[in-house]
Parts: structure tokens; sequence; C-alpha cells
């Protein structure tokens, strides 16, 4: 199986043969190939890595792997989704390598991670890591080998204070956390000594060339597609928003240097495009995107389009869509209420929902899927009314057009001003309600699991005490109560799970990732709040009694 799975690859780089003393690294993805392959991020890195001549790198992934070395220097790991942390203790396992970093010698590989979720909040895993990237690999990557290589016949300790030196990357070993008590909050993050940096800066790729797939497969879980980087980051800055704050700023692809070239690289290995970015039709030069994909010779291309900005759902954009066997579309408009979506920072209207919806049918689509949230700050009973007032409104101006809603409850996360909140109590009663007041209108109401929703802020707003916690739900399952379970088990050792997932946080509270800087200042993100909690009905006192006090 494995020969067949790496054999029906298409690669559109090629790889450096690697020179005699090459370092011998694995990396891999913690999941099953057909997903692993399927994260862009994933194929950069890969790549990236596989052209240095003095790196020899193997991949692995849950089901197959390639060649693997028998004492690899270095083994990386990609983490784009938390609960991966299961497969990330069980590889490391079976390549029988401690699973805590603190257990590891000079016999074990250096192991790294990087991705969405470690550069977000790295504290729930940072005791399985001996370094963590934090940010872009276009600038992190390189950096790493070469300061490893600097140090590759050094002991262990001296490598990993060398490497701590390099901007971005995190070695969470010398930095210790005291807390008030075992289950208290924490009371600082500090270096072990003067020489580590007291904090960490995530790195920020500024450039104009963004990513674009590095290898084309039958075997992805979207078969067959070259997928290509429009934008990196989002100019609207929902306040919730992990994918806009903690990528800022808002980058381009340049479209005639870099992003129609790299679209025709694909095209010569595959008709299937995807077009990716937290805000995609944002790029101002989109209309010429438009104008390239519509050319003649591009009729037989598959087109696929991420999440767009609602009010740039035209007709000519539904129309090219539909002529690139599109079917629908995708917009997230968050909640029907306009003081909401103030809170929220969400430029929107209603007005403008019902006319992406008329557009999209005027262009031929037969369906558009909204998408929303429950339980955000600030949201009251009144506005979920609100959200079921829009739907209807939507589905009258254009029948015949399927309609959803997918809807999630609002999980707090790092370096966005609403780190501070937590999981509304109310958010799991809240999508009943919309799914008792929708489906009966014909509308497809599509909940996402507030279970799921419940472990993800423990994750996203954890500390390292939870390391433990995760080792015990592995052997659970990653159920709610499996979570629960543990808590029960280590009680007196870390807080309550209300204390990570429900309780809304001082503003003078150390956050678990206060040492890591993110593209905003603290105090910056605390104006944000402030902004945005002047729109509540009912003001939250705690925030405000500790922000008169900063």
């Amino acid at each position: 199986m494995t020969a067949s799975v790496f054999a029906a690859e298409r690669r559109l780089f090629t790889p450096a043969t690697s020179q005699a003393d090459a370092i011998p690294l694995i990396f891999a993805f913690p999941n099953e190939y057909s997903v692993g392959i399927t994260s862009l991020g994933y194929q950069v890195v890969w790549a990236t890595l596989a052209a240095r001549s003095d790196l020899e790198v193997s991949r692995l992934f849950t089901d197959v792997h390639e060649s693997l070395p028998s004492q690899p220097e270095i083994l990386g790991f990609s983490m784009s989704w938390e609960l991966d942390y299961v497969n990330i203790l069980g590889l490391l396992e079976s390549l029988e390598i401690p699973i805590r970093s603190c257990d590891r010698t000079s016999n074990h590989p250096i192991v790294f991670g990087g991705g969405p979720v470690l550069t977000a909040n790295p504290e729930p895993f940072a005791d399985f890591f001996d370094v963590i990237l934090l940010g872009d690999g276009e600038i992190l990557l390189g950096a790493f080998i070469d300061a490893y290589q600097e140090v590759r016949h050094a002991d262990r300790q001296t490598q990993l204070r060398h490497l701590a030196q390099v901007p971005g990357i995190y070695v969470p070993s010398l930095y210790t956390v005291t807390y008030k008590s075992p289950d208290g909050a924490i009371v600082r993050i500090e270096p072990i000594d003067s020489t580590t940096p007291a904090r960490i800066e995530k790195q920020t790729y500024r450039g104009n060339t963004l990513s674009a797939s590095t290898v084309v497969t039958e075997k992805a879980a979207w078969e067959n597609i070259y997928m290509v980087e429009v934008v990196r980051s989002c100019p609207e800055m929902c306040r919730f928003c992990l994918a806009s704050y903690l990528t800022l700023p808002f980058r381009i692809a340049d479209v005639e240097e870099s992003l129609i070239p790299a679209i025709k690289r694909g095209l010569q290995v595959t008709d299937r495009l995807g077009l990716l970015g937290a805000s995609v039709t944002q790029h101002p030069e989109f209309e010429s995107l438009l104008d390239y994909l519509n050319k003649p010779q591009n009729d037989s291309v598959r087109v696929t389009i991420a999440s767009v900005r609602t009010n740039t759902v035209t007709e000519k954009l539904a129309q090219m869509l539909t002529k690139h066997d599109t079917k629908s579309i995708t917009i997230a408009v968050e909640s029907g209420s306009d003081r909401l979506r103030q809170i929220i920072n969400k430029k929107l209207t209603n007005d403008e929902i019902i006319q992406a919806a008329i557009n999209a049918k005027a262009g031929g689509l037969s369906a558009i899927k909204l998408y929303g949230m429950a339980g955000v700050p600030g949201e009251e009973p009144e506005d979920l009314e609100q959200t079921v007032a829009m739907m209807r409104e939507v589905k009258k101006a254009a029948p015949g057009l399927r309609l959803t809603l997918g809807c999630s409850t609002f999980v707090p996360k790092a370096h966005t001003p609403f780190q501070w909140f937590g999981v509304n109590t109310q958010a799991e009663k809240r999508l009943q309600f919309l799914q008792k007041q929708l489906r009966p209108q014909g509308i497809d109401f599509r909940p996402e699991s507030y279970n799921w929703s419940v472990i993800q802020a423990l994750l996203s707003r954890g500390d390292r005490r939870l390391s433990h916690l995760l080792e015990l739900t592995r052997h659970y399952g990653d159920s709610l109560g499996s979570y629960r379970r543990a808590f029960k088990e280590l009680r007196g050792q870390l807080p309550e799970m209300s204390f990570y997932v429900y309780d809304t946080w001082s503003l003078d509270q150390v956050l678990p990732w206060s040492h890591l800087q993110g593209p905003l200042p603290q105090a910056t993100l605390q104006k944000h709040l402030m902004t945005a909690i002047e729109q509540f009905t009912q003001p939250p006192q705690q925030l405000l009694q500790t922000a008169s006090c900063l």
C-alpha cells in the first residue's frame, strides 16, 4: 500500500540529492496520508525541507510512511487540528521516543512542531516538544535548520539553548511557570536564566509570493486538487477570529508575477484548482483573476473557492463558479443581528447577505451555505431571533436556492480581543433554539458539536498542566466524558474544567501565552475588547473593573 500511495504523486518540485553527511529528518503529519497530503502547509514545509541537500527527509503519516532512518536527528510534526495530539503521542511511541521532552536524551531526535494550533497556544502540548516554531515557515524553517547545523554535534542542552536564540523558536523546557497553587492561576512565566529571551515573537512572512501545492495526487482527501494561496490573513479583523488576528497583516499574492504563473504550473498536471485564503475575494485584483479563469483555455478547469466575503458575491463570480463545476458558495455571516455584528466587528448588513443569495442564484449556483455562531460574547436571545428572521428573508428572496446554516459555538482563541471570555453556558440551548426554528422552514441547519467546542476551548486556553490530562484522555477516548473523568482524577493538581472553558478571565491575569508575542500587543487587544463591550446590553463587570485598574 505504501509504495502505491507515494507512486501516485505528481510532484511540482525536484527534491535535492542528499549529500553524504545529510541530517536524517522525519517530517510527520499526525493523521492519515489522505488528510495530511491535502494540507497545503504540510506540502510546502515538506518541499522546503526536501529541497535542501543537507537534509535526508522521510515522511511519516499514521497509516503509511517512507523508508525511515534508524537514528533520525530531527523529528517534525505539522499540527493543524487540536485532537491530533493523540496521534503525535502514538507516533512518538511507535518510534520508541519518550513522549515528554524531559525524558529524552542525546540518543533521541530533537522533536519540533509547527502549524496553526501550536502557533496560537502551544502550552497544553509544550511538554511533548523540544522545539516549537511560532509563525510562518518561509522564515522559520531555514533559520531552524541552519541553527541546528551550527550545534549538530554538541550536547542536547547546548543545542536547545542555541536554538532558543533564533527569533520565533520556542524551547518550552527553558521556561518555568509559577502558579498561585497547583490548581490556581498563573503567577508568572519566565526563562530559566538571563541567556534565554524573555519573550518569543511570532515570525511573519511579508512577501507577495504565497504558497502553492508542491504535489498533486488522487490519494488526497480532495482528489487531484492543486491549491494556491490567494491571500493570507483577513483585513476584517472580527474580534473572535484567530485566522485574522494571529496571521496579521493581510497579505496578497501578486496576480501577474506569482498567482497566475503558479496556477499555470498546477494546471499542467490537473484540472482541479482550489483558491485558498480566509478572504479570497478581497484580493484587490480578484477581478483580474476571474478574467483569467474565464478564458476559453480554462473552460475544463474545476474551481473550488474558500469562504468568501459576503459583499463580494457578484453574479459574475457565481457565473464563473458555475461554469467551473462548483454548485455552491460559502459565506460567514455570524449573526442576523446588527448589534451583535458591531460587537464582533463584522462589517456586514442583512441586505448584503440577501443580495449575495440573489446573485448566487442569478449566476447559476444551486446552493449557498452561511456560517453562523451561537454564544458570542454580548449575545442576547433576541439576537438569535434576528438570525432566524434573516434566514427567512434570504429564503424568500432567493426561492429555489438550497439554503444551509452551519453554526458553531463561540470558542475563545489566544491573541484575539475575545481571549478573556469563556464559552457561554447557554450556547447548547441556543443551538437547539435555532434548530427548532429553522428546520420547519425548510432551512438545512447544521450545528457543530457543542461538546467538541468545549474541548476546543479547553485546549485553546489551556496551560502546561493540561499535558497530564491529555495523557489520560488519550486512553479514555476523545469524548467530553473522557475529559471530565480525567479532571476528576487529577483534582487538586490543576484548575477545574470551568476555569479554562467557561470563566471570564480578568485583564490583569497572566495568560498561558503571555510570554509569546503575537502580531498585536495585549494593550491593543484590550482596546479592541473595550470597543466591543460598549455595545453590550449587560457589560461584563469583571472585565470593566480590571480594565479601570490597568
